[in-house]
Parts: C-alpha cells; sequence; structure tokens
C-alpha cells in the first residue's frame, strides 16, 4: 500500500515534455534478434521488473531525455519536493523509498523525463471534462453498499489493469510473461497476484461475456512485436488510483511488447477513446530481466476496514439528518 501511495503521489505530481520520438511499432537493433520459441514467435518469456521513478507527464521547460547528471539532479529536487509533501501528509517513509530508486526511466540507453511520447509535448489531450475528473482523483463519495466502493480500494484489483501505467519503487510491478502456445499467452502481474490470459483472436468475444476487471484482450504479431488490444474496461475504475488516469468502458488500449535486446523489453501503449481525448496518445517505457521471483500479493486492507467504512457512512448520514432537523 505504501508503495501504491508513493507511486500515486509522484504520478499526481508528474512533470512533463519536450520533443518526443513516436510510439510507432520499433524495429530491435540490426546487431540483435530475439530468440524463437519452439512454435516459432519471439520468446519474452521471464519475469520483467523495474525500480525508477516514473512520471506520465512533465513540465514544458523539461526536456524528455536528460544527461546522466542533470538526470540525477533532477531526481533529487523531485524527492525532496516530495519528502516536504509526504511527510506532513501521508508516511516519513515514502521518501526513503523514493531515494531506492534507480533514478529516471532508462529506455534505449536514455534518461526519460516522463513515459508519454505522442503527443509530442507530453501532455495527455484531454478534454476540458476529463482533465476536470482526473484531477479529482478516483476516490468515490458512495457508502451504501460494498460494492459502491472503489475496486482498488479493496484490492480487487491490482496493477494489471491496461494500459499499466505505473512501474517505480522498490521493483513495484514485476511481469512474468508465460508462451505457453502458439494460440494463446499468459501476462501475470505481482501486484494484485492478477494473470491474463490473453488468445491469439482476430476478433473479441461477444460484449456479453465481457465482464472481467481486466477487459477483454486479444494479441497478434506485427513482426516481432506482440500487440495486445484490449476493450470493455471496468467503468466503476474509470479513473486509476495511480496516476489519475481516466479509461472507461469506451477505451481502446493498444499494447505493444518488444524485445530489444537479452535484457531489455519495451512496453509500448496507446489509449483511443474521443469522448475523453482530443487525439490518440501513446506512452513507452523499458521492462528489463531479473531473476527474482514472483511473491504472493498481500493487499487486504480495504477488505479489513469495509465494515469501518460503511459504518462511517452510516453516522455521516445520522449527523447530517440532525443537521437538517
Amino acid at each position: 500500500m505504501k508503495a501504491r501511495l508513493l507511486n500515486s503521489v509522484l504520478l499526481a505530481c508528474a512533470v512533463c515534455v519536450a520533443p518526443a520520438g513516436s510510439a510507432q511499432t520499433p524495429k530491435p537493433s540490426p546487431n540483435y534478434s530475439a530468440p524463437k520459441t519452439s512454435f516459432g514467435h519471439p520468446d519474452l518469456e521471464g519475469v520483467w521488473t523495474s525500480n525508477f521513478m516514473t512520471m506520465l507527464e512533465g513540465a514544458p521547460d523539461v526536456p524528455l531525455v536528460l544527461p546522466e547528471k542533470e538526470a540525477k539532479e533532477y531526481v533529487d529536487r523531485a524527492v525532496d519536493a516530495f519528502a516536504e509533501r509526504t511527510t506532513k501528509g501521508l508516511d516519513p517513509e515514502l521518501p526513503e523509498i523514493a531515494k531506492a530508486t534507480e533514478g529516471l526511466p532508462i529506455v534505449r540507453g536514455e534518461r526519460r523525463t516522463r513515459t508519454v511520447v505522442q503527443p509530442a509535448n507530453g501532455v495527455l489531450p484531454y478534454t476540458a471534462e476529463a482533465r476536470k475528473e482526473s484531477k479529482a482523483g478516483p476516490v468515490t463519495k458512495r457508502y451504501d453498499n460494498p460494492e459502491e466502493r472503489p475496486a482498488w480500494e479493496r484490492c480487487l484489483v491490482g496493477l494489471a489493469v491496461p494500459p499499466v501505467t505505473n512501474i517505480g519503487a522498490g521493483s513495484l510491478n514485476p511481469r512474468q510473461i508465460f508462451q505457453t502456445s502458439a494460440d494463446q499467452l499468459i501476462i501475470h502481474s505481482e501486484y494484485g497476484d492478477e494473470a491474463r490470459l490473453i488468445p491469439f483472436a482476430a476478433t473479441h468475444k461477444p460484449k456479453v461475456l465481457h465482464n472481467t476487471s481486466l477487459g477483454d484482450s486479444i494479441a497478434r504479431w506485427e513482426g516481432d512485436t506482440l500487440v495486445i488490444e484490449t476493450v470493455s474496461l471496468p467503468e466503476a475504475d474509470r479513473v486509476r488510483l495511480v496516476s489519475n488516469l481516466v479509461v472507461t468502458k469506451n477505451s481502446k488500449v493498444i499494447e505493444r511488447y518488444t524485445r530489444l535486446s537479452e535484457n531489455e523489453l519495451l512496453y509500448q501503449y496507446t489509449v483511443e477513446d474521443p469522448a475523453i481525448y482530443t487525439a490518440p496518445w501513446s506512452a513507452e517505457y523499458s521492462l528489463y530481466r531479473t531473476d527474482q521471483r514472483m511473491f504472493e500479493s498481500s493487499c487486504h486492507e480495504g477488505n479489513y476496514a469495509l465494515k469501518n467504512i460503511l459504518q462511517g457512512g452510516r453516522v455521516a448520514d445520522m449527523r447530517l439528518a440532525d443537521a437538517q432537523r
């Protein structure tokens, strides 16, 4: 939970953009060729993770790429500002967690100040109403029934819901990829202990079967790039906890995984939703191979606290009724 709060604040106080590259399917280095599975597809299997201080958006006066020295100074300033905010309002341990990261994300050998690469200025192309919704955050004011509380609060969803926007302190969310056959693959995320079973298919299932908290996903290959298209994401959690990103049941998310080297896996995603964004936008970051194990997720606080959350709602109702008499 502490790590989740850390990333939430880091991304909320994001610092933005400058000129960027395209989020089109990348081509691996001419000197590198991804190994193949027994059924002929690029081998993406293994555990991939990262430990960086990551921002989704940023500030207009901050370039996309920084030299090592400037990148370190940038992170030091961000940690100091973060410490000033969090020691008063959240948890004094969080700045120490932030200091344990490996600095700004490294993508293709470059230190990146943000993950948004399209549009070129790095600012999400929200409509005015959607930007307002994102700033309000994901907290609901409904306290009548268990089903009305957000799924993330009750630990019913973790960090596998596409797009996976956050990577961060303490190697927060390692992903393990299983390529079990030529017909499907599995992506297992540690935080939330969620497994996405994704078929290789040309069309999605009928909408009546779109009842999963992870959306309905189908996969295909574009050269050596794995492409995953997801629709019917959960409307109840349209504003994500981490980064306050707005993704609705009508949004389409297209993810791309491309192996750039023996140890680097590029993750890209594009979000399309004309009701929320004035144009599609894209982001990218790299994951790195690790020999660390995957562990069981321990998120449970919201379920243990649910009784008190609902009782608090009843107390608030009584106080309001008394005030109106």
